[in-house]
């Protein structure tokens, strides 16, 4: 009995130790700098809990989170039967400062007030609100501490003010005004309704061309939405209604697990207005509307656009939201509106066509044909003139283009063939390998006119040309182009920077007919070229044989004074030149059985088209020297003639030297 009698009066004091710490004022002053060090260490924030008021039956609790933050809760509660009646004041005056504990960049003001009514089995809160400026009421009821019921109404929310909430800039202003009424919102088991309303909506238009670089017009808007949950169902309709824009779409929608049946429309006349939500950088306007049916097993979105001024149509199935076939045809799409669209200059105009079909959408499974083409395609010739600074003017360029797409698991292959009233380009397989980003492409291209050129080449040619060659482009660059040129073979090689040609059996007579220059020597010549691209230095070495020159007036003259026929002798020699950016030295040495004409270290400048040269002609032991210097189409010529022909003749000589060499440089 001592032990039980000692054992009660333990108790006893425990009890009362409790009570006296828990329930007094006493107490309370005990626990509260315990209490609000734990708060402070929960919210690392420096909080004062300025009124701690616990007794058996109520409390009182002002936690002030800072100086314009703060939390009032008052009331009655009951240990046994665990009912509380409970009246909280929430005043929040600068959000941004409890960033940190909502985690999100919120800002601005929040206030609130209301009762807590119930027990751990039902709770009723019924409150008022200012937020966004609004005048707002809610009633929520909750079931084992988890809500079953609300109903909100919220009237007239400043649109600025809840962007404010969130962090946002004020992009738009509107009046919001939003109705929920649900009488049971368990899962599965959903009963209610939503109605959202934006009236005297508003862009922002300078501050979204400070931010986005847009130039969005006044713009006005307003929005509905109308929602019926029922079960697992939603039942909806949205509108957008602005003078840029409408977007409008309806149907059902169930969550879980997801099925959808509705129905979406977009029309949009001014596409710069939706850059913050697509990230796109395009303008103008689009046209969209269309049908989301499925399940997450199975989504098929299809829908029709003007996109462009085209006629155009897709259907995409997608499998666990990610793609699994896509068919598409686009007709009539003009060139110049897409263009306007991305932003990009005028540079043709045309009409595109696309068919795609795509089987198999998944990554590195691809299966499927993508073939396009544009018909009556012209391109902007004064654009491209003044955009790419060619003196003299692009001609009228038509073309047509068709492309046929083959797409096979990690590889790509594409058929090309483009025609235009300047040159064809074709190619029967590029092959582009997705996994290592490699390309392999086989290319000809035939100019039939080289003289349509002159206003990127800015050198008159005549004749036509056709190359050929392939392309690889993976670690390294290499291209290779075989032509069959002036009665001769070119063939060339690029790797990367450095390119190297080898010329075959070229016809000089034809070279200089289609260089247009006096065709003054027939021979054959064989020769090679090394040139580093991003150096601008190369080597040109070349052989000439079977030498004979045409009738011009220097060997007319040659024959006349010195007695020397150098049109019945054959020359064979060498030509050489160091490039090095626009100065190129050059050297040439013919020689015939009695006859040679050489020049050693002549200066050509290809970018002033100055020159620089000492030409030696020995005609059977009897020499001829003349001189070159200035402006390659108009030389200043000077001759040493006196040991070939008699002086008077020199004058005549120097002449017809000028005439021969202007027309040649």
């Amino acid at each position: 009995m001592k032990f039980l009698s000692w054992f009660i009066g333990l108790v006893v004091m425990i009890v009362v130790l409790v009570y006296v710490i828990a329930f007094t004022s006493f107490g309370n002053s005990l626990l509260k700098p315990i209490v609000e060090g734990k708060i402070n260490e929960k919210t690392n924030l420096k909080t004062e809990l300025k009124t701690f008021s616990l007794s058996m039956s109520d409390f009182e609790i002002l936690l002030n989170i800072d100086k314009d933050n703060s939390l009032h809760l008052k009331g009655n509660y009951s240990l046994f039967s665990q009912a509380v009646d409970v009246a909280y004041k929430v005043n929040f005056e600068k959000l941004q400062n409890l960033q940190k504990l909502a985690n999100a960049p919120i800002s601005g003001i929040f206030h609130t007030n209301g009762i807590l009514k119930g027990d751990m089995a039902f709770i009723k809160i019924d409150g008022l609100s200012d937020v966004a400026s609004s005048d707002t009421t809610y009633h929520v009821e909750l079931t084992d501490l988890n809500p079953t019921s609300i109903i909100a109404k919220v009237d007239k929310a400043n649109l600025v003010s809840l962007l404010e909430l969130g962090g946002q800039k004020p992009y738009a202003s509107a009046i919001v005004n939003l109705d929920i009424n649900f009488k049971n919102i368990t899962p599965h088991a959903l009963d209610g309704d939503i109605s959202l309303e934006t009236l005297n909506g508003k862009l922002n238009s300078p501050l979204m061309s400070k931010d986005f670089k847009i130039n969005i017009p006044h713009t006005a808007f307003s929005m509905n939405l109308d929602a019926k949950l029922q079960g697992d169902d939603v039942d909806y309709k949205y509108i957008l209604s602005s003078n840029l824009a409408k977007i409008t779409s309806s149907g059902q929608v169930t969550p879980q697990p997801l099925k959808t049946d509705i129905k979406y429309n977009l029309n949009v006349q001014e596409l710069a207005v939706l850059q913050p939500i697509t990230g796109a950088d395009v303008r103008g306007d689009l046209k969209l509307s269309g049908t989301v049916k499925g399940s997450k097993e199975k989504l098929i979105v299809a829908g029709i656009s003007d996109f462009a001024r085209s006629d155009t149509k897709y259907e995409a199935i997608l499998k666990n939201f990610e793609p699994s076939s896509i068919k598409a045809s686009m007709k009539n799409l003009k060139l110049s509106k897409v263009l306007y669209m991305v932003k990009q200059p005028h540079y043709a105009d045309g009409i595109f066509s696309l068919n795609v079909d795509i089987s198999d959408a998944r990554s590195g499974k691809l299966k499927g044909v993508v073939v396009s083409n544009i018909r009556d395609g012209l391109l902007d010739a004064t654009y491209m003139t003044k955009a790419y600074k060619f003196k003299s003017s692009m001609p009228r360029t038509s073309f047509k283009l068709a492309t046929n797409t083959v797409l096979n698991a990690n590889t790509i292959d594409t058929k090309v063939d483009l025609t235009s009233s300047l040159a064809t380009f074709n190619i029967k397989q590029a092959r582009l390998n997705l996994k290592d980003s490699s390309l392999l492409s086989d290319y000809i291209v035939t100019v039939p006119n080289l003289d349509k050129l002159y206003f990127a080449s800015e050198r008159h040619l005549r004749g036509a040309i056709t190359a050929s060659g392939k392309l690889s482009k993976a670690k390294d660059l290499d291209l290779t182009i075989h032509s069959k040129v002036a009665g001769g073979n070119v063939d060339a090689k690029l790797h990367n920077d450095e390119f190297h040609a080898d010329l075959a059996s070229i016809q000089t007579l034809e070279a200089l007919k289609m260089l247009i220059y006096p065709q003054m020597l027939k021979s054959s010549l064989n020769g090679t070229l090394d040139y580093n691209i991003a150096k601008e230095k190369g080597i040109f070495n070349a052989h000439l044989v079977d030498g004979k020159f045409t009738k011009n007036i220097v060997l007319d003259l040659a024959k006349q004074y010195g007695k020397v026929d150098m049109y019945v002798q054959e020359f064979k020699g060498d030509i050489n030149a160091n490039i090095n950016k626009e100065h190129i030295l050059a050297s040439l040495d013919l020689l015939s059985n009695s006859s040679s004409i050489k020049t050693k270290n002549t200066k050509l400048n290809s970018k002033t088209k100055q020159i620089d040269s000492k030409i030696d002609i020995v005609a059977n032991k009897s020499p001829l020297t003349i001189f070159l210097k200035g402006k390659t189409s108009s030389p200043k010529v000077s001759i040493d003639a006196k040991k070939l022909i008699r002086k008077e003749a020199e004058k005549a000589i120097q002449k017809e030297v000028g005439k021969l060499l202007k027309g040649f440089f």
